[in-house]
Formats: structure tokens, C-alpha cells, sequence
């Protein structure tokens, strides 16, 4: 059984089959790379197995400590930043109710992301939003010293210990950092936080399946459990020694690199369902930090459709021919709306009447389709059955395979980053951080 469809028939107009097909022994043995370690970054490659490794004992502990977490506040406030974020974040905008903000449902806390940003406004709101709500704290931070998500557990920090004092409010507060060392580590040990471990040999975008991701998806009250089956799924679907042709990862890795061959320097992930707009900038962290280096990389980007049809429509549409699109489709969704007749009729669509919206929408991205491709947009879709715990699980591991084999393709290291120390550098330099007193006099002589 498929566990998710790939459809790349509509790249034929800009690839063959067969060329698609001469890359798939370098799409397999670039997965023999992943599973052997034998390829570059071969220290970040602990995610590869990381599905069959989750025990039922660990995701237990996961969920007992969510539940006091629960059982305790109102609000989880998740404090991360990048992969220390963007996974947990991606999974509960799929899954969560849209309007739970509206609602108040017994036993499931409002879970809100802080340490993502350096807003002060962001982070006074939040502190004002929390003076009459019962809160908890889950800091995720291997380091803890990472300037944005350590600012903002400083505050929140002190705002729980002066409103329920320091051993209160350890029962607060839950830490996923590293397992032996960092600033993070020692305050949970000297305060007695319950601490999860981030995995030396997980890096941050490849980080979902570890505590970083599964704590805070569990406290929002997700069957963490069926994440991970689907995963593990995904994980022997892609599995080294599955042909290429059965193979969902190598089969994108490999029609994404020929894409990327002709020319087509922009990917954008495209999907009608708005809960997948997070999926989407996590996916956008995983292949822009994975791939955009050297002077190499497909350049990651995104679109809500039909919302940006009236937006970036135009330029898909007619704009210069450098992209392709990903379209991620769901099956069935979970709720069903029918549009009623309506007798006077003045905005005409009385021809829809007895239509699901679902059905519209589905039109809709077939109409969007077919003008794309006879436009010269090369289209790949992958259709996910329906949005649940399985399937995101099933999804999110399925991108982080294709990456890692198109990463090694592209011949990059995919599981470094060194670009994004750069900015670090400046910014400590600016702010008369000790130690960087050398690059302070360099940078103020530029300005």
C-alpha cells in the first residue's frame, strides 16, 4: 500500500522518464550514503533511524510529562527557534482546529511559540496575553545560550518564578536540550526541570521525530504515537535497498536534480490547504539550509493557493521560466460544507449549489495545474490520503529522506550550515558581546 502518492507525469514537458530514470541509480546510491554514513556530515545523520529507535518507553515519558504540563496551564508556551520550532509548529497548524483560539476545550492547553523572533512588541504582547492564564514553559535549545529563544525564556522564566516561585515553577517548565553540557542543561540540573534530550548526532531541520518535536505535539494533545508509526513507515518505504522506481524519496530527489539540471533554480511547495502553511516553512528551513550552498541549491519557496493566485499568480503564470511546483495534496477532508442555493442568486453561483467545498477546491487545483504546465511550469504532486498524526508523520519523514539524497546528488554537504554563523558574528559584534571586541572595530569602521 502507498502511503503517499507522487505524481510527476507533468514534468515531461521540461524531463523525460528516461531521464528521470538515469538518475536513479545516483538517487539510490546517494540513500546507501545516508544509511551507511559513509557521505559527508556523516556525524548529523542520526535522524536516519531515528523512527525505529523511538520506543514505546520514550514516548510514554513524553506523554507524562505532557500531561502534567497540560494538567497544570492554560498555555504551553514552546521556546525554540528554526528546527527547534518550525517542526512542532508545522505539525499542530495541521492538525489544530483553526479557530481553537475560539474555543476552550477541556484538558488541551493553547500551545504558542515564543524565542522564534527578536519582536519586542511579540514578546510584551505574549507576557500581557499570559497575566491571567496559568502557563508552562518547554525550552528547547541544545546550547541554551542561542541569543533569540534565551531572551525570551530569561522573561518568561522570571515571570513564572515570581508568580509561582522557583520550585512551582519548575514543575513548569520542561527542558529539551543536550545531554551532558550547555548553559540549558546545567540550570535544568540545578533546578530539577524534567529534561529531554536532543540527539548529538540530530541537527535542528532533521530534529521533528526527537523530543523537540514529539513534547511539544503531545502536550497540545496529539497521538504522538501515530506520528511516529507513520514514519516508521515512511522510513522502510524508503529504506535502503528499495528499488528506485518504489522508492517515493529517491523518485523526487531524483526528478528535483533533473529539474534543477535543465535549469529550473526554484522550487515552490504549493498546497490548497491553509493548516499547511507551517509544513511549508519547515520545509523551507530543511532543503534552504540543507542545499543553498556553495554557490548551489534549488531555491526554496511557497505558496497557499488559491489565496495567492491573486497574488503570485501572475508571475507563475508568465514570469520567467526558472520554476517548478510541488503541489502536496490531501484526499479527504475532515469536515464537509455543501454550498446551498440561494434564490435571488446575485453572485451567480447557483451552479454550484450541492457542491462540497472540498470539490471546488479540487477543480480549482487542477484548472491551476493544467494552466501551469501549458505555461512551462513543470508540476510534481504528492497526494497524502488525509491530514492526521499518520500521514503528517509519514510526510514530514518522507521530505526529510528526499533531502538528504538530493542534497548528496547536488554534491553538497546537506547537514551543515555554516552560512547562517555569519550574521551571528555581526550581531554579537554590534551588540559589544566580550570577545568579539576585534570584529566590533572592524564592522563600526563600515557603517
Amino acid at each position: 500500500m502507498e502511503i503517499i502518492k507522487i505524481d510527476t507525469s507533468k514534468v515531461s514537458g521540461a524531463v523525460t522518464p528516461d531521464e528521470i530514470n538515469a538518475l536513479g541509480g545516483e538517487a539510490l546510491e546517494a540513500n546507501d550514503l545516508l544509511h551507511s554514513r559513509r557521505g559527508a556530515g556523516s556525524d548529523f545523520l542520526g535522524w536516519v533511524n531515528l523512527p525505529e529507535e523511538i520506543t514505546a518507553e520514550k514516548i510514554a515519558e513524553t506523554e507524562r510529562v505532557a500531561g502534567r504540563l497540560r494538567k497544570l496551564a492554560d498555555v504551553v508556551v514552546v521556546i525554540g527557534i528554526g528546527g527547534s520550532y518550525l517542526g512542532a509548529k508545522a505539525v499542530l497548524e495541521a492538525m489544530s482546529d483553526s479557530f481553537a483560539c475560539l474555543k476552550r476545550e477541556q484538558g488541551r492547553p493553547v500551545v504558542v511559540f515564543a524565542g522564534q523572533n527578536i519582536g519586542e512588541d511579540y514578546l510584551y504582547e505574549l507576557v500581557e496575553a499570559l497575566r491571567d492564564r496559568s502557563f508552562a514553559l518547554i525550552s528547547i535549545s541544545k546550547s541554551g545560550t542561542t541569543t533569540e529563544p534565551a531572551i525570551a525564556f530569561r522573561i518568561l522564566k522570571a515571570e513564572l518564578e515570581k508568580r509561582y516561585g522557583k520550585e512551582q515553577a519548575a514543575r513548569r517548565i520542561a527542558a529539551v536540550t543536550d545531554s551532558s553540557r550547555g548553559a540549558l542543561k546545567k540550570l535544568s540540573d540545578d533546578q530539577g526541570y524534567d529534561t529531554f534530550v536532543i540527539p548529538d548526532d540530530v541537527g535542528g531541520r532533521y530534529s521533528v521525530l526527537t523530543p523537540v518535536g514529539l513534547l511539544p505535539m503531545a502536550a497540545a494533545g496529539l497521538d504522538i504515537s501515530e506520528f511516529v508509526r507513520g514514519a516508521q513507515d515512511m522510513a522502510r518505504a524508503t529504506a535502503q535497498g528499495v528499488p528506485f522506481e518504489k522508492n517515493p524519496a529517491a523518485v523526487y530527489a531524483a526528478v528535483r536534480n533533473a529539474l534543477y539540471r535543465k535549469g529550473y533554480k526554484i522550487e515552490i511547495l504549493a498546497s490548497y490547504d491553509p493548516k499547511l502553511v507551517y509544513v511549508a516553512e519547515w520545509w523551507k528551513q530543511l532543503y534552504g539550509e540543507s542545499e543553498g550552498k556553495e554557490g548551489k541549491g534549488i531555491f526554496p519557496a511557497s505558496v497557499t493557493l488559491t489565496a495567492d493566485l491573486h497574488s503570485m499568480g501572475q508571475y507563475i503564470q508568465e514570469g520567467e521560466r526558472t520554476l517548478f511546483e510541488t503541489v502536496i495534496g490531501i484526499g479527504r477532508p475532515k469536515h464537509e460544507v455543501r454550498i446551498e442555493e440561494d434564490p435571488d442568486d446575485l453572485d451567480g453561483l447557483n451552479f454550484l449549489a450541492g457542491k462540497r467545498i472540498s470539490e471546488v477546491n479540487s477543480m480549482a487545483e487542477i484548472g491551476v495545474a493544467i494552466a501551469h504546465v501549458d505555461g512551462g511550469v513543470p508540476n510534481i504532486r504528492i497526494e497524502v490520503p488525509e491530514l492526521n498524526e499518520y500521514y503528517i508523520g509519514a510526510l514530514l519523514y518522507f521530505f526529510e529522506k528526499a533531502c538528504g539524497i538530493s542534497g548528496y546528488m547536488l554534491g553538497v554537504n546537506p547537514f551543515d550550515q555554516p552560512g547562517v554563523e555569519a550574521y551571528k558574528k555581526n550581531m554579537f559584534a554590534l551588540l559589544d558581546k566580550p570577545g568579539y571586541e576585534k570584529e566590533s572595530e572592524e564592522i563600526k569602521k563600515r557603517l
